[in-house]
């Protein structure tokens, strides 16, 4: 087929059939199966680098970096630099994009490994506040950006490629194997804290808080052993073979992919912003608002992650038997169904049961649409454009979603203690307007997954996007799964 060839007329490829087998050709098993061990536990190590920026943003960053605030004005600061990395985000997604798409997953799944690991590090060596001045946290926010740019691509091209890679019906769970490695990496990244934080005084005051962000230099090291081992796509293989790569796919999936873009952009809502509430929030909120002092945050997201090592592959095979859509929109409207109890329980003080809380509500209702969530946004978009359309959408959805959420939470808890004419305490109050603001991150992800087509089994290699497809395709797939 060439560049001018009319797209295939069915798109819902099943077990068996001719498509099935293109799918399968040039793939073993060993092949399949050191894709997805490396992606999964590279993933895991570049994501430690991410999640051990988040928890630092909430517990140590504050003091510093910005001693010279109130503590209400230091968390809006720490989480402030936060959002830059998620700011800058688009753009790695569309620079990395366009290189998945043009040169292949594998060299970007690899320069992401380099560029996010080498400014963690070079965090862990940052002078403070206190020796640099102002110069202390322009490095940070500088560093910040490096790091978001990296991420911007990361999570995208691990999962189109595991999605490329998987045979039809076993791609849901495949592609979730990735997406697993963000659970493990948040493991390490909590445990390491949850030491730490045991002398929050020598953490902050001296060489504790750096010795994490250094660790991130073995990670490079392995992260690119590991994925210079690594095949390319099938699919990218393919499509090189034949001469079909896009010569621009920014400019391709801009023309072709506006719904898709949306639909995408719109799923993510509730899953990414859901996990910043959870993961950065509602750690800062338990520590700084409630006084669970010590480690008891960083102890609260190592068992929601161990929750959603679970919890993730298990929606991922969920998804290749009951739809994408379907398994995604049950969980979101569970994150729906806990916002509000959650947030009470958090307000109530009880460690036990803010930790049970936290890993019920992004272990597994959060962390079940990431799942489900693994192959769908790959299979939503073209061959020619598929890395550039997950990527942007991705990380458009992380500056609107998960960037944004932990500053407008933390804005929130100090405009409530302003109102209260500056009473600290009464910051507990502000856990109904923050479970609100996640209803409404909620509800925009349940009418996106009300306005989107079924994915599963998609042809990978066909051209079109799944929203370019007959409503009737839709139907048919999921009658043959029921």
């Amino acid at each position: 087929m060439d560049r001018t060839s009319p797209p295939p007329a069915r798109h819902d490829a099943m077990p068996g059939t001719p498509a099935d087998a293109v799918e399968r050709r040039g793939v073993d098993t060993k092949q399949l199966n050191r894709a997805a061990w490396t992606c999964s536990l590279g993933s895991a190590l570049e994501y430690y680098d991410f999640a051990l920026y988040t928890l630092a943003s909430a517990l140590v960053f504050g003091p510093l970096f910005f001693p010279a605030q109130t503590a209400e004005m230091r968390l809006i600061a720490s989480f402030g630099t936060y959002f830059v990395g998620f700011a800058v985000r688009p753009l790695g997604g569309v620079v990395f994009g366009v290189l998945g798409d043009r040169i292949g997953r594998k060299f970007v799944l690899t320069a992401t490994v380099l560029l996010m690991g080498v400014a963690s590090t070079l965090i862990g060596v940052l002078p403070t506040y206190a020796t640099a001045g102002y110069w202390a946290p322009a490095l940070l926010v500088l560093l910040r950006i490096l790091q978001g740019l990296g991420a911007g691509a990361e999570q995208a091209g691990a999962a189109v490629l595991m999605t490329e890679y998987a045979p039809p019906g076993k791609r849901g769970f495949y592609a979730s194997l990735p997406f697993l490695g963000i659970q493990l990496g948040t493991v390490l990244a909590a445990a390491v804290y949850f030491l730490l934080l045991a002398n929050i005084d020598r953490v902050t005051d001296g060489w504790g808080w750096r010795v994490p962000f250094l660790f991130s230099a073995v990670i490079v090291a392995v992260g690119i052993y590991m994925r210079v081992r690594l095949h390319e796509s099938p699919t990218f293989v393919r499509l090189e073979k034949r001469a079909q790569l896009s010569a621009n796919p920014l400019k391709s999936a801009v023309q072709h992919s506006k719904r898709s873009l949306l639909i995408g952009i719109g799923l993510r809502m509730a899953e990414n912003g859901g996990s910043s509430i959870y993961q950065a929030l509602a750690v800062s909120y338990l520590a700084g608002v409630i006084g669970m002092k010590g480690p008891i945050g960083a102890l609260a997201l190592v068992c929601a992650a161990t929750v959603g090592a679970c919890t993730v592959p298990l929606a991922g095979r969920l998804s290749d038997r009951f739809g994408r859509v379907r398994v995604y929109r049950t969980f979101a409207w569970l994150q729906l169904a806990l916002a509000f109890p959650v947030w009470w329980i958090f307000s109530q003080g009880n460690v036990v049961a803010s930790v049970i809380a936290i890993s019920v509500a992004q272990g597994f209702a959060n962390w079940g649409m990431l799942g489900a969530q693994a192959a769908l946004l790959p299979e939503l978009f073209g061959a020619r454009h598929r890395y550039m359309g997950v990527s942007f959408s991705r990380e458009v959805s992380a500056v609107l979603a998960g960037g944004i959420a932990p500053l407008i939470g933390a804005t929130i808890i100090a405009t409530v203690i302003a109102l209260h004419g500056g009473d600290h305490a009464a910051g507990v109050h502000a856990w109904v307007p923050i479970a609100a603001y996640l209803v409404v991150l909620t509800l925009i992800t349940l009418f996106t997954t009300a306005r989107m087509p079924e994915t599963l089994n998609r042809d990978l290699d066909d051209p079109l996007d799944a929203a370019q497809e007959q409503p009737a395709a839709d139907a048919e797939t999921l009658a043959r799964h029921a």
